[in-house]
């Protein structure tokens, strides 16, 4: 026997030996196969004590030194069970490592050894380890007995009360037997008086049987005898107890991965007996076995079947091993798994993460100890420090509490109020920025602790209790004592904390203490706390001096005075006492699951104040470690969750305390992540296939879980329904999931039981299938498929696989209809109306995250079969990191291939391909590689032969796997990517040209996709190779892919075939270009214009040919810019060959120049050039202002004025109504069009279109009812139109014809009224018996009346003064022998009905010789017109209704002659009239040119309703 077997026989015997001497206990042997190796025992141990959802570490193991560590064994079985399981638990941590460690060679020899110790114990008697103990209990509570039992075959255990087997259907609730692990239970709930009997339990196998027996005894409490009932009455059912509820907990939370600042939830659901919804199941929460309360952070919900933590606003704090207990009638129903918490993202972009586990010590009245954990830091710079925040309960304000970084994590906060709560936060400093703060610490009160103490209890007569203070018993006390026990408590690099003692006796009044410090020895004292009133005996000392050794003492003051002085402290200097710990040691990674890592390390030598562990990981082939942990784990092995299936790794440890985190430990082993080996779990799902009455054909399942290695074996036992003894069916393994049972007797019911078996050894057995009838099938129907699985699973879809049926029926079977329904359901739908031939049938359509079970049935010509048993569960869902084939072309080999990359593999995984779902291997066809997760699969010669649906499953996975169906179309393209990689060339991304470079010179170049440093090529022209030389220079750029030539001197004699030959490895190409003919000449025009191009530019020179654009008040700019000048540069402006001089002259040492054209129009149209010129050269431009350019300045100016176009305005004149548009500018090159009533408007006698620069308009003469409605201007641009509108109806209409109308009138009234045309001057000098003529030309229609004036008195006609009025145009004042009395101001009034006019005439007479006077400013005032006018040269033509003569000719007029009457003009005679009066044409004047009034009396329309240009809006 192996020594460590040896060693637990020893140790069960001597925990047993006082009521088991008689047994000993021999390892677990397998009847299977001889090379079942130790590792069986391990892994059955490991599935007893495994949890279902998450795999925790088997040494978890709760113990007094460790209390955080998780593994609990339940101990409500009793002492027995517990010390078997404590035993089981021991092996498997204690051979673990080992026997992972074993070599090869090694394993065989213990195989072998193991192989004849089998031998030699097989066939043994079944054989109790641990009996049946009896039990005395009390009425209505549980009890349960269990005994262990060992024998081969594996023993049948049966149950009896007093002799009769126990049946628990007979009593439902009532009794629950089982059988877990070699341990055999029966539990009997709320016992009664009745169930005192004696209890056995029989084991029975091939070899004979034995008993162990027990006695109950039930007891009923004092008083509780039954009371009587009457017939009918409900009996009182007593309170049930949440402890008394039987609870099965269903689907567990798992392992679960939040981020902070998010919420989660860990629900687990289970089913409750009896579920009463008044009696909810008592639940409890712990993290890192610490009991939770509810409250804002921890939610907490049981009932209706559920029960449920949510964690609101998750932080790091919230990292742990969360467990649910549940109370159960048999003790407590568990679940554990670990809640990951990973930072926020920072909010400065290589911040830290945030600090966690904030708290508060050391409470005093202003004084705090906060400290705080550090967080990991991974890939961010290290943490330079910290800033302490600190909040007043109730306010939403924080404040800094330190100034600079602290870089140790605690702090000691001081400054607090009395009775005032606090809560504290912190936020750790890098160089790259200030992290989030941490979750705020609890609320924390400052009081002081030594007030509790000062209170003592006193009971007086033994009865009552007085609280008094001790300052009642110290008397009356004014000076207090002097403080005690000075130290300090807390000694960092960054500062020191004093603590003391307070006084004794105190007294009563209020106490704060003074501080002083001193140098030590140097016996100079200096006050500490002098800004500060210190009421705690409590003091942080932040200035002191590194290197200096201190010594401090404390006074107590109160309102009396000060104590003496406290002892001085021994001298205390302020170091770090011990730093941040050592690295720790080795690091070991092994494999727990699909998914983790289990890692173990040594502690670190120093470890200063452990506070725990960071574990971060590295990805084979990746530069960034992962973080494992975000919160210092405080055990030195940890289970690393979240990793990627497959993926390779290498793992680190740091240390933490409080000064932060130690140097990285040395790297793990890289690992692979992959389960841990241990033998496979049970197959399930036996179904019957065939029968014919002596043999019957079973399948089942493949087991959930394969234990890490490739299932190599199953062993099929057999029983008849009605017997307890199995018996074995096959003795050497089989390997497919499919057997033929023979020799049965026809009639009978079998019961079958299959064990997996892999490199660890066989599994634990599956549960019995249900009795099976041998009797002969000869239906004619096929029997079921059998073997359904699943591929490709997707969100909406998947495949589904099954085998044929065994048992075909009376013909062959022709095809297999699916059936389908949700999880649940028992509702299925046949998804194919006609059936499919092919094993295979791919379902769309369904709900992601929905659940489906489908069965199959086979139809032949006889009908349709029995339907196969229902398949398992399938959630329509893809697994993380799905990836699909991948077919393409090899770049290097051409090869036409499919390759496939698995987001999970295991150890024992393998490609499994297939061609329409028919698996395929290597062949002349095709071949296959894999390598690490790709599986690659090549064809050698593909034709259409290898068109179709190719999928690939990765086996030992959930389900990895993907299909891809290559059509005809694909495959063509893909053998002409074949034939060219095959067969190479340069690939070209420009094949040869040419191009024109400056000076003339020519290049010509090709540029390849790709070439090597070993290319080599030729240039060839009119077929001869050329070489480089100075005319012509090659060369090339690998990087680029360039390969060109530049010809300096390109002439005529370069016109032919230019060709370019490439070799470049195996790979060539040719291009050729042809330059002959009209190509030829316009690269040789382009050559020589860019030699000549070049020779210009030697001196001054356009850079900018003349352009132009339109400035935002429409003045056209044309521009042009030269290089190349000096001061001394000439600069001139032409139009058509004509000089343009500017009142500025161009600056050409600018850059720039340009020539303004405002208003610019049709007339500004011509040939512009502008010339620059010096000592150096010349140069010019021209600008063909016409045609095209033309149009497009119009449209540009149209544009900004179209933009900057006002909305119509009304305006009525005397001719009409007319409609103004203002803008910027406006002239008729414009594409301008008027609109009404959406038709276009053209110019006419009744629309007349026009404008000024500033608006445009349109009149509408004589308007009518026709003229209403929507007026609209369009102006057109080159790319939109610019419209405005106008509604010219209703009541705008009415107002303006009205307005009209009287301008109208006005118009007629001017036109019509009495008024002087000429004649008269303004002022007459003459000598005195001279003879004065004063006469003018009048008009009015009707003819005015004419009056004259002396001084304001009318002057009549008489000898002296004769007054004539001819024709009714002529009027005269004739004086004949003037004398100084005819000085005088003189008028005339003309005036009809329409109106008229007031003229005046100076008149000054002197004597013969004397100085002629000079006429008096005020002599020449005159009415409002000017009356100075000069007669019209040309008399309008006649009105077209002439004004009649008038009826009565007027009666002083007695001479028609209208010529003045100056007889003898002589120098002293100056009439001084401006101009003779003319001799008219028309009697008429044109109303157009009117005099002006010289001195309007009469109300006369103003002048501006002619032409009225209102402001502009």
């Amino acid at each position: 026997m192996p020594l460590y077997q040896k060693k637990h026989v020893l140790h069960i015997s001597n925990d047993y030996r006082s009521t088991h001497s008689k047994h000993v206990v021999t390892k677990q042997t397998t009847r299977k196969s001889s090379s079942q190796s130790v590792k069986q025992v391990q892994a059955k141990a490991t599935e007893a004590m495994a949890e279902p959802a998450y795999t925790i570490p088997a040494f978890r193991e709760r113990s007094a030194d460790d209390v955080e560590e998780y593994q609990r064994v339940s101990t409500h079985v009793g002492k027995g069970l517990a010390a078997i399981q404590q035993e089981l638990h021991r092996m498997r941590v204690a051979t673990k490592t080992q026997v992972d460690k074993l070599a090869l060679n090694r394993e065989v020899q213990e195989m072998m050894t193991k192989k004849v110790e089998m031998q030699e114990e097989a066939h043994k008697l079944p054989d109790f380890l641990v009996a049946l103990r009896s039990h005395t209990v009390w009425e209505k509570t549980p009890v349960k007995l269990f005994c262990t039992v060992q024998g081969h075959p594996r023993p049948i255990v049966k149950w009896f009360k007093g002799g009769v087997p126990v049946n628990p259907l007979s009593a439902p609730g009532k009794y629950k037997i089982e059988s877990k692990y070699g341990v055999h239970s029966l539990i009997i709930s709320r016992c009664v008086v009745s169930d005192t009997a004696e209890y056995s339990a029989v084991a029975t196998n091939t070899h004979g049987s034995a008993t162990s027996t027990a006695t109950v005894t039930v007891k009923r409490p004092a008083g509780g005898a039954i009371s009587s009932q009457l017939p009918g009455q409900v009996p009182f059912l007593s309170e049930i107890h949440p402890s008394k509820l039987e609870i099965t907990l269903l689907d567990r939370f798992g392992v679960t991965f939040g981020v902070e600042g998010t919420s989660i939830s860990l629900v687990c659901t289970m089913v409750v007996v009896p579920d009463l919804p008044n009696v909810p199941p008592l639940a409890q929460w712990y993290r890192d076995d610490k009991l939770l309360k509810p409250c804002e952070l921890a939610e907490m919900k049981v009932g209706g079947g559920v029960a449920s933590l949510t964690l609101p606003h998750l932080a790091k704090d919230d990292e742990g091993l969360y467990t649910l207990r549940m109370w159960t009638k048999d003790g407590t129903a568990e679940h554990s798994a670990y809640l990951f918490v990973t930072d926020a993202v920072p909010s400065v972009s290589g911040a830290p993460g945030a600090p966690m586990s904030i708290k508060a010590y050391d409470i005093n009245k202003d004084y705090v100890l906060v400290a705080w954990k550090p967080p990991n830091t991974t890939n961010e710079a290290a943490i330079s420090g910290y800033f302490v925040d600190k909040r007043e309960a109730g306010s939403d304000t924080w404040s800094q509490c330190n100034d600079a970084p602290l870089k140790i994590c605690k702090y000691p906060v001081h400054g607090l109020s009395a009775g005032h709560s606090y809560h504290f936060r912190v936020r750790a400093v890098n160089s790259a920025g200030i992290s989030r703060p941490s979750r705020k610490s609890d609320r924390v009160t400052a009081l002081e602790p030594a007030e509790s103490e000062r209170l003592q209890v006193v009971k007086l007569d033994g009865k009552h209790e007085v609280v008094i203070k001790a300052d009642d018993l110290e008397g009356y006390v004014t000076l207090p004592g002097e403080p005690t026990d000075v130290h300090a408590s807390e000694i960092f690099k960054s500062y020191i904390v004093l603590s003391w003692k307070p006084p004794s006796p105190r007294g009563r009044a209020p106490l704060w203490y003074i501080i002083e410090k001193s140098i030590a020895d140097s016996g100079h004292w200096q006050r500490g706390n002098t800004a500060v009133k210190l009421q705690s005996p409590r003091y942080p000392v932040f200035d002191l001096e590194d290197g200096e050794k201190y010594q401090f003492r404390v006074y107590s003051v109160n309102m009396y005075g000060s104590s003496q002085a406290s002892e001085p402290t021994d001298p205390i200097q302020k170091v770090d006492e011990h730093g941040p710990p050592s690295a720790p040691g080795q690091v070991v990674a092994t494999r727990n699951t699909k998914s983790s890592v289990f890692v173990t390390w040594d502690p670190p030598k120093h470890p200063n104040h452990l506070m725990g562990y960071y574990i971060d990981a590295l990805a084979a082939g990746s530069k960034q470690w992962i973080p494992c942990n975000h919160k210092p784990y405080k055990h030195t092995r940890f289970v690393v969750h979240g990793l990627v299936p497959g993926e390779t790794y290498v793992f680190r440890v740091q240390a933490v305390n409080v000064y932060g985190l130690s140097d990285e430990s040395q790297e793990s082993s890289p690992i692979t992540v992959e389960p841990a080996l241990s033998t496979p779990s049970s197959p399930f799902g036996i179904t019957m296939l065939s029968c014919d009455g002596s043999s019957m054909t079973v399948a089942w399942k493949s087991p959930k879980h394969c234990g890490g290695s490739k299932i190599n074996a199953y062993y099929v036992d057999k029983r008849n329904a009605d017997s307890l003894v199995w018996k074995e069916v096959n003795t050497a393994a089989v390997k497919e999931r499919i057997y033929v049972v023979e020799n049965l007797t026809e009639g009978n019911f079998y019961e079958f039981k299959i064990q997996a078996g892999n490199l660890a050894g066989v599994g634990v057995p599956s549960a019995p299938s249900t009795p099976l009838k041998c009797e002969a099938w000869t239906m004619a129907e096929p029997g079921p498929a059998y073997d359904l699985s699943f591929s490709e699973v997707r969100g909406d879809s998947l495949v589904i696989l099954w085998k044929a049926p065994v048992y075909s029926g009376a013909s062959a079977v022709t095809g297999y209809l699916v059936d389908m329904a949700k999880k649940g359901s028992s509702d299925f739908v046949t998804l194919n109306a006609e059936a499919v031939s092919h094993r295979y049938l791919q379902v769309s359509g369904l709900e992601e995250g929905e659940s489906y079970v489908f069965k199959v049935r086979a139809v032949n010509a006889e009908g349709l079969g029995k339907s196969s048993p229902a398949s398992e569960p399938v959630c329509a869902k893809a697994l993380p990191g799905t990836k699909e084939i991948v077919c393409g072309v090899d770049e290097d080999t051409g090869d036409i291939f499919l390759s496939f990359d698995a987001c999970e593999i295991s150890e024992t995984s393998k490609f499994v391909w297939s061609k329409n779902y028919k698996p395929m291997a290597d062949s002349g066809k095709v071949s296959i590689t894999t390598e690490g997760r790709r599986s690659k699969l090549t064809f050698s010669s593909p034709d259409k032969e290898d068109l179709g649906s190719y999928s690939v499953v990765v086996t030992d996975t959930d389900g990895v796997s993907s299909s891809h169906t290559v059509s005809e179309d694909a495959l063509n393209s893909m053998l002409e990517l074949s034939y060219n990689i095959r067969h190479p060339i340069v690939p070209l991304k420009q094949g040869l040209t040419y191009e024109i470079l400056e000076k003339g010179h020519v290049r010509f170049w090709l540029q390849a996709l790709k070439l090597t440093p070993a290319v080599s090529y030729r240039f060839i022209v009119n077929d001869k190779e050329v070489s480089s030389s100075d005319s012509q220079k090659i060369s090339h750029d690998v990087a680029s892919g360039v390969i060109q030539m530049t010809v300096d001197h390109f002439t005529k004699a370069c016109e032919g075939t230019y060709t370019v030959q490439i070799h470049d490895g195996k790979a060539k190409n040719q291009t050729s270009l042809v330059l002959v003919g009209d190509v030829f000449k316009a690269a040789l025009k382009e050559a020589e214009f860019q030699r000549k191009e070049h020779i210009r530019k030697q001196g001054p020179h356009f850079s900018e040919y003349l352009s132009f654009y339109v400035e935002e008040d429409c003045t056209v700019m044309l521009v042009c810019k030269v290089a190349n000048v000096k001061k001394e540069s000439a600069f001139h402006w032409f139009k058509d060959d004509e000089e343009i001089v500017l009142d500025v002259a161009p600056n050409v040492m600018s850059g720039s120049c340009a020539l303004p054209i405002p208003m610019f129009s049709r007339k500004d149209q011509g040939i512009y050039k502008a010339t620059v010129s010096d000592d150096r050269g010349k140069d010019s431009t021209l600008f063909d202002v016409s045609g095209q350019v033309f149009d497009d300045i119009i449209n540009a100016i149209a544009h900004i004025a179209g933009t900057s176009a006002s909305e119509l305005v009304l305006q009525c004149t005397p001719e009409g109504i007319r409609l103004q548009c203002y803008m910027k500018y406006y002239t008729e090159e414009m594409r301008t069009s008027w609109f009404h009533r959406d038709s276009k408007v053209a110019s006419s006698e009744k629309m007349r279109i026009g404008g000024t620069a500033e608006m445009a308009w349109m009149q509408i003469c004589d308007p009518s009812d026709k003229e209403k409605g929507q007026y609209s201007i369009q102006v057109l641009d080159a790319t939109k139109s610019h419209t405005r509108a106008f509604d010219l109806s209703g009541q705008a209409y009415t107002d303006a014809y009205e307005e009209y109308l009287r301008l109208k009138a006005a118009a007629f009234a001017e036109k019509n009224r009495g008024r002087v045309v000429g004649g008269l001057p303004d002022v007459v000098t003459i000598m005195e018996k001279k003879s004065l003529s004063l006469t003018c030309t009048v008009w009015g229609d009707p003819t005015p009346e004419v009056t004259w004036f002396k001084n304001e008195q009318e002057v009549a006609s008489s000898e002296h003064t004769k007054i004539t009025f001819e024709g009714g145009k002529f009027a005269s004042l004739v004086i004949t022998t003037v004398t100084s009395e005819d000085s005088g101001k003189y008028s005339i009034n003309v005036r009809n009905k329409y109106g008229g006019e007031f003229v005046e005439i100076t008149v000054s007479v002197y004597k013969h010789g004397e100085e002629i006077p000079e006429p008096k400013l005020g002599q020449m005032s005159r009415g409002s017109a000017a009356a100075a006018a000069p007669p019209p040269k040309s008399p309008a033509p006649p009105p077209k209704s002439p004004a009649p003569p008038p009826k009565t000719p007027t009666p002083s007029v007695k001479s028609p002659t209208p010529a003045p009457s100056l007889k003898t003009p002589t120098p002293a005679s100056t009439p001084t009239p401006k101009s003779p009066t003319p001799t008219p044409k028309s009697p008429t004047p044109t109303p157009k040119s009117p005099t002006p009034t010289r001195s309007v009396k009469s109300p006369t329309p103003p002048r501006f309703m002619k032409s009225p240009t209102p402001p502009r809006k």
